[in-house]
């Protein structure tokens, strides 16, 4: 992964306090863009920056003030003045989303800004260095273009659909000053311009609602056009937009054929504009060499029909088409403010077989997600075939079953003028092994290599204990949650699915932020959702809807509210809770008119994909292990009747926060009366996840807490043989809650168990990358996903939160305040963890030999930390070597039963402490 993406940050200079990070984000304003140096389209962007110190190891960096100044242009900045904005000194320790306040910005606007701070005694920092973004089209009257493409009806049977190829010749007859091109070509797209490809992003532009919202991206190419004639080319592949599935389309709903719209604005040195758009004038082609192309089935490429130089002036188009117009999606286009899709990463085979004579079998060595580039020689004509899958049959061919009707093949036909080298454009695979086939002669390890895909998104995160299978399972993770992001977060990346379940990805979003830096994909994950959603306020198990699942039940759609809840602990984002609060305020109205007798008995899928009595079968049958569904209804309604009260306060409805207290309390009453069963000491059939639920959710009455802590670990060491014993539902909440209930022994061993059913389990079966079934490697192979994140649940919270100690303070979001509680366990005698936060980087990194304890720990500026340090009293707790009293950056807050807690300002700290 690139260690910074696109529209992450910016890096600025600072000298006084230190370097600077700075990024722009846009306010949830207008088609509720997210961020980009290039094409905003709020009207108020965020600003945001980080602090650090010029001395590393120099603590209490703390922000005091600081003073924007956005100028119309750099010359200006550099003068110190800010003719778009200047905001003053503002007297504020806000670093984080400070709104732009100054002058209305013009569409396709520069805006350049720097920033500079005060220190906690006044010192002021120099300015940063000038960075600036670029607006986009902020209203509908700003597109001049028009949609070009097909209205005609897809066809009803299934053919291949080729790429379609556009072209447009125009003249730039005057000395330029700045060009910049705004467009969308959907499904998936690439813009040329003067034969070379803008930008090194695929599966182009981001999925969406497109009947909704439609993405487009805004690149300045100033310096790919030249004096005089140019030439501007796109292809346009089918992607989610139009699916020409080869057997079938597994209940897709398809939008029509690929079409494309955009608009170039040339700025001349004498001050003069134009635009370049798409209309009838340009020419149009479905002969390329691009022959079929879906996301499921593959690609194909007949490199004789190649045309050379198509996206260059005088290419000759006499037998291409003019273009024709045609209907819009009728989504409102807004800025892609996500990172792009990209090539993140590339992977050698390890090992490559001939398992039958032309049949070869290569060996990633990682279940990977993107597609492979491969390289030949061979006559014209000679089509190589290649095939991918997660696993491999007994016999070493590849195992397709559970692909279901994806095709998953690429081909390609030499055109036979030497080495030839092609990757696909408009498509992707899950697999960890390849099928090679018509290779002429023998490939090699450098026949192929892998190309990993997804959003390119900032690794924020890192994690290594001293148990090794810890360690292998969170990479595997980190492999699993990297290869299903897709412009949206994904169930799996390999069969004839791919779809955004909510349910998959509710409370497990918040483990997948200390690892990548997903704010701005998750937060458009939730205008998708709400895009979905419907008038009556139901909201899908699927985002976007590309298949109709609409149940009205309460676990699934709950991740609409929960997500949100993520998204303000982990970044301090309250802007979405407000923009999203009235479709949270609907769909709560809505699914409130099913409960009956203060119970939610709303449920679809229970507690999915529990481990089943039955290593052969899916779905356990055995009433004993099912959690009742309006268990699941009533546990999640309350704890979303929660959420909205504190949202309601957010967002300023103190009415609404009274209204959601009052019908979460005869929730929590409803479900004692009809579910606890106080003579057995617990909840209906007494599940691992019917105590985990009330527990996690404080629906448990006081005196019968400790008898339903006692259900949970009987079910857990007695039934299940310290074995886990939840579905998705149960499994993101049951970590912590062993843990926050004094069992976190019992988490840890059944996080390194090694047999079924067990994460372990997998790791010693030849799973990279987390099952879908805990029975993976035996259930019926039609659900039997080998890269799957559901069953992740709280997992990477726990290890971040509790073995690291890393967690953000509920009070001061964001990571403004951190609470720092590391929890020993087991065999560990060590965790080094680091995250870094929107306020930079903060770590943790621990060792013990059970007798001591030495703690590491890092406070990035600008924040504070409560740090618990594992202790036997908090006389035998030194920093640095020296006793606590002796440092002035700790203040000692208080004792509690094997710890001693201490309040501390930014910076490094090196605790040592006896634990008996």
């Amino acid at each position: 992964m690139k260690t910074r993406s696109l529209v992450a940050a910016l890096i600025f200079a600072l000298a006084a306090i230190g370097p600077i990070h700075a990024a722009v984000s846009p306010a949830a304003l207008q088609c509720n863009g997210l961020a980009n140096p290039i094409g905003v389209d709020s009207p108020s962007p965020t600003l945001s920056w980080q602090l650090t110190s010029d001395q590393p190891t120099a603590r209490g960096v703390k922000q005091s003030a600081y003073h924007i100044l956005v100028a119309s242009t750099p010359e200006l900045l550099a003068q110190d003045q800010g003719d778009l904005w200047d905001s003053g000194k503002i007297n504020s320790d806000s670093s984080l989303d400070i709104a732009y306040a100054g002058k209305p910005l013009a569409t396709l606007a520069n805006a350049f800004w720097k920033v500079q701070v005060w220190d906690k005694n006044q010192n002021a920092s120099s300015w940063s260095a000038t960075q600036h973004w670029t607006m986009g089209l902020l209203a509908a009257s700003d597109w001049h273009a028009k949609w070009i493409g097909r209205d005609d009806p897809l066809p009803t049977t299934n053919v291949p659909s080729p790429a379609r190829w556009l072209r447009k010749e125009f003249t730039a007859d005057k000395p330029l000053r700045r060009a910049v091109v705004s467009f969308s070509g959907l499904g998936s797209s690439e813009l040329y311009v003067n034969g070379a490809k803008v930008g090194d992003a695929v599966l182009s532009p981001a999925l969406s609602e497109y009947e909704k919202r439609v993405y487009y991206v805004t690149y300045d190419i100033t310096g790919m056009l030249k004096p005089g004639a140019n030439a501007l080319g796109a292809i346009l592949g089918n992607g989610r937009f139009n699916s020409p599935r080869v057997t079938g389309r597994n209940g897709l709903n398809e939008f029509g054929w690929p079409k494309l719209i955009l608009q170039l604005h040339l700025e001349y040195a004498d001050g003069t504009t134009a635009e370049i758009i798409s209309d009838e004038s340009w020419k149009f082609t479905d002969t390329g060499p691009i022959r079929a192309n879906n996301e499921y089935d593959g690609e194909e490429y007949d490199a004789q029909k190649e045309m050379s130089g198509w996206a260059t002036t005088g290419f000759d188009d006499s037998k291409w088409t003019a273009a024709s117009l045609a209907s819009a999606p009728g989504g409102v286009l807004c800025a892609q403010n996500i990172a792009p899709i990209r090539i993140t990463g590339v992977i050698k085979p390890i090992a490559v077989k001939e398992i039958s004579p032309g049949v070869f079998i290569y060996d990633m060595g990682q279940n990977m997600v993107g597609w492979c580039k491969l390289s030949v020689t061979g006559s014209a004509g000679a089509t190589v075939s290649m095939r991918f899958a997660e696993r491999l049959h007994d016999d070493g061919t590849l195992s397709v079953e559970n692909l279901r009707t994806a095709k998953v093949t690429d081909r390609y036909t030499l055109k036979g003028t030497g080495l030839e080298t092609w990757e696909p454009r408009f498509t992707y695979h899950g697999f960890r092994y390849v099928e090679v086939t018509g290779f002429p002669g023998t490939p090699t390890l450098d026949t192929i290599e892998g190309h990993v895909v997804n959003d390119d998104l900032a690794s924020n995160g890192s994690f290594e204990s001293s148990n090794p299978l810890l360690n292998k399972i969170y990479q595997s993770v980190v492999w699993g949650v990297r290869g299903n992001y897709r412009s949206m977060p994904t169930d799996c990346p390999q069969r004839d699915e791919r779809q955004g379940w909510l349910g998959d990805r509710a409370e497990e979003s918040l483990g997948e932020m200390f690892i990548f830096d997903n704010h701005l994909l998750y937060k458009k994950w939730l205008q998708d959702i709400m895009d979905a959603q419907k008038d009556n306020g139901s909201v899908p198990a699927v985002a976007p809807h590309f298949w109709n699942v609409y149940n009205d039940d309460v676990t699934w759609p709950s991740a609409l509210l929960i997500i949100a809840d993520s998204l303000r602990e982990q970044y301090g984002d309250e802007a979405t809770i407000v923009r999203d609060y009235p479709a949270m305020t609907k769909w709560i109205d809505h699914m409130s008119t099913f409960i009956a007798d203060d119970i939610m008995p709303k449920d679809k899928y229970g507690d999915w994909c529990m481990p089943p009595e039955n290593p052969k079968i899916i779905h356990s049958t055995d009433p004993a292990r099912l959690t009742a569904g309006p268990l699941l209804g009533t546990t999640y309604f309350y704890y979303d009747l929660g959420l909205m009260s504190k949202y309601a306060a957010i967002a300023h409805y103190p009415d609404d926060a009274q209204k959601y207290d009052a019908l979460a309390a005869k929730m929590k009453s409803g479900l004692n009366q009809k579910y606890l069963n106080t003579t057995a000491g617990q909840y209906d059939n007494g599940t691992q996840t019917s105590s985990v639920l009330p527990l996690a959710f404080g629906m448990v009455p006081d005196d019968q807490h400790s008898r339903i802590v006692g259900s949970l670990v009987n079910s857990i060491t007695k039934i299940y043989n310290n074995h886990i014993g939840t579905g998705l539902v149960g499994a993101q909440w049951l970590n912590r809650t062993l843990t926050d209930n004094g069992r976190i022994d019992l988490a840890y061993t059944m996080a390194t168990n090694t047999d079924f059913p067990s994460w372990g389990y997998m790791m010693n079966h030849g799973a990279t990358t987390i099952w879908e079934l805990w029975n993976g490697d035996t259930a019926d192979v039609q659900m039997n996903s080998g890269n799957h994140v559901m069953l992740v649940g709280d997992l990477v919270i726990w290890m971040y939160q509790d073995l690291a100690g890393i967690r953000s303070d509920p009070a001061q979001p964001g990571f403004k305040n951190i609470l720092m509680k590391p929890m020993p366990v087991g065999d560990l005698t060590s965790i080094k963890a680091s995250h870094e936060s929107p306020y930079g980087r903060i770590e943790s990194d621990w060792h013990t030999d059970g007798k001591t304890f030495s703690w590491h720990v890092t406070v990035p500026p600008n924040s504070s930390a409560t740090v618990f340090v594992p202790a036997s009293s908090a006389d035998s707790v030194t920093e640095g070597g020296h006793p606590i009293a002796s440092s002035p950056d700790i203040k000692f807050l208080r004792d509690e039963p094997g710890r001693a807690v201490y309040q501390l300002d930014s910076g490094s700290y090196d605790f040592q402490s006896t634990l008996n």
